[in-house]
């Protein structure tokens, strides 16, 4: 390092700290070839006088953040109103936890902009609610002093420039961030999608054929546009009758991983028993904790997708441990992180707390795959999620049909569909899927159409 830059920062810091909790610095502290300061702050200030002065500037905001402002700057405004509402939401197994929500349902709602685009974030807690709550946007750019508390009876608005694309968390800021823990990890979460403003970019996949007795290697191009999916990993620490366990999560000692909000909230349940085995009580998979249609929004359902197609998972860990991102039959065939690749042609690839990233896979043969957290203690406790890739039960032909998934029987779960956006395909159909209260399903069920 150039030695005036040393004793620059060297004596920068010094003031600083002198200035903010009154710190006095000796030789001992502070020796060597750059700089030696004496006790007294007047003594470091002539020294610094005597280098030529230094001059400390507060730098300005990075990007604006005025509501009024930004509305009137000639980008496109988001408006994102949400709610934090507290709530007894069923866990698998049996019974229910003390949920805490954002608009009723876990995860909150997926927020899907594009880049350069303005969120207006509005906040509501309403009255009765038994805590305040916040609401930290990982997509924005701006003082943290804005996430702070919303009272019961209230509302906060703020806006921001999403001005980076990729996957971001958003979560409860707790109260003044006391209890930030607790909110997060009892429900109050979701997903920033934020699209780039010239859209994704095309897929290339690396294959192998044989031509003329050798074996060669294949390039095959997919267009941008692709089937899209979200899941969202985070754990449950609960005492027997419910409650957040701080203690247990201080151990990293979960009860249950979850996945969009639910513990193997993607296998089979009884209608697909029947369906493919003829008797809805014989089990396909080797634990079905959703079986029921009784169940309603929580009845657990399968992933499907087309063989052959451009599918794009937006992948957020919520949570407290690592995901260690892998589909048990599949290669990811491009990982991003922000707008960068990172990986093409990866079997796992490792998301930390607070971490996003967009995966790209083809899946070419029929058959079912597993999305895990190849963590197996996380696996067995809920991370695993079913895909089933083209017609690999013949129901094609039981059924008369010639459907390219059985999205397009059945539909594909809504609360793993991500809002439309950027080079995003239609999904054939949609049911009615997810950690939402009854009043939520039926707003959803509005918003289906079914």
């Amino acid at each position: 390092m150039n030695k005036r830059y040393s004793i620059l920062s060297i004596a920068a810091v010094a003031v600083i700290a002198a200035t903010l909790f009154g710190s006095t610095y000796s030789q001992s502290q502070m020796t060597g070839n750059t700089l030696s300061v004496s006790k007294t702050d007047d003594d470091l200030m002539q020294k610094i006088h005597d280098m030529g002065g230094l001059e400390l500037v507060m730098p300005a905001a990075f990007a604006e953040t005025d509501c009024s402002a930004l509305e009137e700057s000639g980008r496109n405004v988001v408006e994102f109103n949400v709610t934090g509402e507290s709530a007894d939401l069923p866990i698998m197994g049996g019974g229910s936890y003390k949920a805490m929500t954002f608009s009723g349902q876990v995860p909150g709602p997926t927020l899907r902009v594009t880049q350069g685009d303005v969120v207006k974030m509005t906040l509501t807690i309403p009255e009765g609610e038994p805590t305040p709550h916040g609401n930290d946007m990982h997509a924005s750019q701006m003082s943290a002093g804005n996430f702070g508390k919303v009272l019961p009876g209230a509302s906060k608005t703020y806006c921001y420039i999403a001005q980076v694309p990729g996957t971001y968390k958003y979560h409860c800021s707790g109260v003044d961030v006391l209890g930030m823990d607790q909110h997060v990890l009892s429900g109050m979460y979701g997903m920033t999608i934020v699209d780039p403003l010239d859209g994704y970019k095309k897929l290339m996949v690396e294959s192998t054929d044989v031509q003329g007795g050798d074996v060669v290697k294949t390039r095959n191009m997919y267009n941008a546009d692709a089937l899209e999916f979200q899941l969202q990993y985070n754990q449950l620490y609960l005492t027997e009758d419910g409650n957040y366990d701080m203690s247990a999560m201080m151990q990293h000692h979960h009860t249950q991983t979850v996945v969009n909000g639910m513990a193997l909230g993607y296998v089979p349940n009884e209608a697909h028993n029947e369906l493919i085995k003829g008797d809805k009580g014989k089990n396909i998979f080797f634990l079905q904790p959703w079986n029921s249609a009784d169940l309603k929004q929580f009845q657990s359902q399968l992933l499907f997708v087309p063989t052959g197609t451009h599918t794009r998972w937006f992948v957020e860990n919520q949570g407290n441990e690592p995901v260690y991102f892998h589909i048990v039959g599949e290669i990811i065939d491009r990982v991003t992180q922000a707008n960068r690749v990172q990986a093409q042609g990866t079997e796992t690839w490792l998301i930390g707390g607070s971490q996003g990233a967009i995966m790209d896979v083809v899946f070419d043969e029929p058959g079912v795959y597993v999305a895990v957290n190849h963590d197996y203690a996380q696996i067995f406790s809920g991370a695993a999620s079913i895909i089933v890739a083209g017609d690999p039960f013949g129901l094609n032909e039981k059924l008369g049909t010639s459907a390219q998934s059985y999205a397009e029987l059945l539909g594909n779960p809504s609360d793993a569909v991500p809002p439309g956006g950027m080079n995003s395909m239609s999904h054939p159909k949609l049911n009615l899927h997810g950690l939402y209260t009854d009043a939520r399903a039926d707003e959803k069920k509005s918003e289906l159409g079914i």
